[in-house]
C-alpha cells in the first residue's frame, strides 16, 4: 500500500510504501518526501471513554458505525449494562464485542450500584470486581464515580482500588467539581484520569496532580470548547472521548469529528493526532497498532490533513470500511434483560400537596451539561395537587423501579423540571443513568402514565407521546440496547427526537440524552431517583417540604 505515512511519533510526514503480512505491518519502506497527489495514512482513533450502551446499540452494531469514522478502538466502561444484569452484563458486551474485528477494551464497572440511595438491578462487589480484573478480557478499573468513599477510604471502594494495583491495571477516575485538597487527595489514591471537567481552571488544576484530562464531546456532555486548549499546553496529557453517544449522532461522526473541529480552530495537527490516536494506546496498554513495523495492521486512510474525510479504515489487516460504508458484519444477538415493573395508571403520578408547601424545588437542566441547578418557585395547585405549569416551563418528572412489581417497589418518586421546553404530552426511557429505571418527564399524568406503559410493555425503550401520536423505540438487551441493524436504530431514533422537538416543543439538542441524566445521582446538583429527590451537593435526599 503506497501512501502518504503520517508518523506521528516523529511529527513528519513521508511518502511510504506499507506491507502487511496477515494481521500485521511486516515492513515500511520510506520512499520519498510528503506526496499530496496521494491519500494519507495514518493511525486509527481510540475514544478514551465511552459507554456503548448508551449509543441503544450492541457492541457489533456500534462496531459497524464506528470504523466508517476511522474508529477502530474504544475504552468502554460497561457499567450501564452491569448496573442492570451485574456481572452477567459485563461479560455479554465482552462475549458481543469480540464477534467483530474492531479493539473494544472493557473495564471493571467499580460503582454498582451507583449509589445506595436509588434502586438498581444488581451488586458488583469487590470480590467480583477483583475476578473481573484477573481477566485479561478486562483492561482497567472503570470510573471511580464515588469519590467520596475513595476520600472517606469506604472498605470496599478501597478494596476494588486495590486488586487494580494488585493486577496493574488502570484507575479511571470521575470526581466532576472536585478540587484542591480533595482532587489532590482523590487523585493521590492511583486514579489517574477524569473525564468530567467541564471548566479549563478544574481540568489544569487536576493535571498538576497527575491527572490524565479526557476532553468529551457526547450527546449530552460536552466540553470541548472549554477544555480544547489544553491540546497545545498539555499533548501528552489529554484524550479524546465522547463517553455517552445516541445513535443518530454516532451516524454522524465520532472521533473524526473532533479531530477536524481541532484542526479548523488552528491547534497543532501533530498535538491533536496525539491525543486522538497515541495517548489512549499507550495509557490503556491497548492491544492496538500505532503503524510501525511488527504493529498490527490497524490505521486509517485520509485525503489529506486538512480536511481529514476518512477514505478507508484497517483493523488487523482487514479493509473495515470504504468511504462511508461498513464492511462489518450485522449481526443478531442475544436478550438478556431484567424487567419486573407493572403497568401504571395516570393516578399513580399524582402530587398531593403536604401541609403548608406553597413553594416546590425544581431541577434546572442545562442543555449540553450533566450538572443540574435547583431552582425555588411557587407551586401551581389544582384540586390539593401541585401540577406541571407550563407558563414557567415547569414540567413532571418521575422514575418508577423497573425491577420490582408493585406494591414491592412502592410509588413512583415524582418532582419537578424546566428547561425541558415541552407544550404537550410526554416522553420516556428506560436509559436512566446509572440504575436505569423508568424516567419520564411530562405536561400531565395522563400522557406521562402513556409514556411510561409504552416502555413497560416493551420491556425497555425510549418513547413520547402527545398531539393524537404515540412513538417508542423498542431497546430489548437490558432495557438499554438493541442488536437491529444500527443505521435503522438511527432513523427510528431522530425521528422520535424530532417529534419530541416539533410536536412536543422540547428546545434540547438532545432530550433524551439529558432525560437520562436525570436520575444520575452523582452529578450535582438536584436529580431524582426511584426513592425521591436527591441533593447532589450534599449527598443526601432533599427535605420533603422547604
Amino acid at each position: 500500500m503506497k501512501a502518504n505515512l503520517v508518523n506521528i511519533f516523529e511529527k513528519i510526514i513521508h511518502e511510504a510504501e506499507i506491507h502487511i503480512t496477515g494481521k500485521h505491518i511486516s515492513k515500511i519502506e520510506v520512499t520519498g518526501p510528503e506526496n499530496p497527489a496521494l491519500p494519507y495514512i495514518l493511525p486509527g482513533f481510540t475514544d478514551a471513554h465511552v459507554h456503548v450502551e448508551s449509543s441503544m446499540l450492541t457492541p457489533a452494531q456500534f462496531a459497524r458505525l464506528a470504523v466508517v469514522h476511522g474508529t477502530i478502538a474504544t475504552v468502554s466502561d460497561p457499567h450501564e449494562i452491569a448496573n442492570v444484569l451485574g456481572v452477567e452484563g459485563v461479560h455479554f458486551m465482552i462475549e458481543d464485542g469480540k464477534r467483530v474485528p474492531f479493539k473494544f477494551c472493557f473495564g471493571a464497572p467499580s460503582c454498582v450500584p451507583a449509589t445506595v440511595f436509588e434502586t438498581a438491578g444488581a451488586t458488583v462487589d469487590a470480590e467480583q470486581v477483583g475476578q473481573l480484573l484477573a481477566s485479561d478480557d478486562i483492561g482497567y478499573l472503570a470510573e471511580v464515580m464515588n469519590f467520596p468513599g475513595v476520600l472517606n477510604e469506604d472498605p470496599d471502594m478501597t478494596a476494588k482500588l486495590n486488586w487494580a494495583k494488585h493486577f496493574n491495571k488502570v484507575i479511571d477516575g470521575h470526581a466532576p467539581g472536585l478540587r484542591g485538597a480533595a482532587a489532590k487527595q482523590y487523585a493521590g489514591y492511583g486514579i489517574s484520569t477524569d473525564h468530567e471537567c467541564f471548566t479549563y481552571a478544574e481540568a489544569r488544576e487536576k493535571i498538576d496532580y497527575g491527572v490524565k484530562i479526557l476532553i468529551r464531546e457526547g450527546s449530552a456532555a460536552r466540553n470541548f470548547d472549554a477544555l480544547i486548549p489544553l491540546v497545545d499546553e498539555f499533548p501528552d496529557r489529554v484524550m479524546f472521548c465522547s463517553d455517552d453517544k445516541h445513535p443518530d449522532n454516532l451516524v454522524e461522526g465520532h472521533i473524526n469529528v473532533l479531530v477536524k473541529r481541532a484542526l479548523a480552530l488552528g491547534y497543532d495537527l501533530w498535538n491533536v493526532l496525539q491525543a486522538a490516536c497515541i495517548n489512549p494506546v499507550i495509557h490503556y496498554s491497548l492491544n492496538v497498532g500505532l503503524l510501525r513495523e511488527g504493529d498490527a495492521a490497524d490505521f486509517i486512510v485520509v485525503d489529506n490533513t486538512s480536511s481529514f474525510n476518512i477514505l478507508e479504515t484497517w483493523i488487523d489487516g482487514g479493509l473495515v470500511a470504504k468511504r462511508g460504508a461498513s464492511f462489518i458484519t450485522d449481526l443478531r444477538s442475544e436478550h438478556p434483560n431484567h424487567f419486573a415493573c407493572g403497568l401504571k395508571t395516570a393516578a399513580d403520578f399524582k402530587y398531593p400537596v403536604k401541609k403548608s408547601e406553597t413553594q416546590i424545588r425544581v431541577i434546572e437542566t442545562l442543555d449540553g451539561q450533566l450538572v443540574t441547578n435547583e431552582w425555588i418557585t411557587d407551586a401551581k395547585i389544582i384540586h390539593g395537587a401541585i401540577v406541571p405549569d407550563l407558563d414557567k416551563d415547569v414540567l413532571k418528572i418521575v422514575v418508577v423501579n423497573r425491577y420490582s412489581a408493585a406494591p414491592v417497589a412502592g410509588r413512583p418518586a415524582v418532582a419537578f423540571i424546566r428547561n425541558f421546553g415541552l407544550k404537550q404530552g410526554a416522553l420516556a426511557s428506560s436509559v436512566a443513568h446509572d440504575s436505569h429505571n423508568i424516567i419520564a418527564i411530562g405536561c400531565d399524568d395522563e400522557s406521562i402514565a402513556r409514556a411510561v406503559n409504552l416502555i413497560i410493555g416493551a420491556k425497555g425503550g425510549v418513547s413520547a407521546v402527545g398531539g393524537g401520536e404515540e412513538h417508542l423505540l423498542e431497546l430489548p438487551i437490558a432495557g438499554l440496547m438493541t442488536d437491529q441493524d444500527g443505521y435503522q436504530v438511527a432513523e427510528s431514533y431522530i425521528k422520535v427526537d424530532h417529534f419530541v422537538k416539533e410536536v412536543l416543543g422540547s428546545t434540547l439538542k438532545s432530550p433524551f440524552m439529558s432525560l437520562s441524566f436525570m436520575a444520575l445521582l452523582v452529578i450535582p446538583s438536584l436529580k431524582l431517583s426511584d426513592k425521591g429527590l436527591f441533593d447532589g451537593e450534599n449527598f443526601k435526599f432533599t427535605m420533603p417540604s422547604l
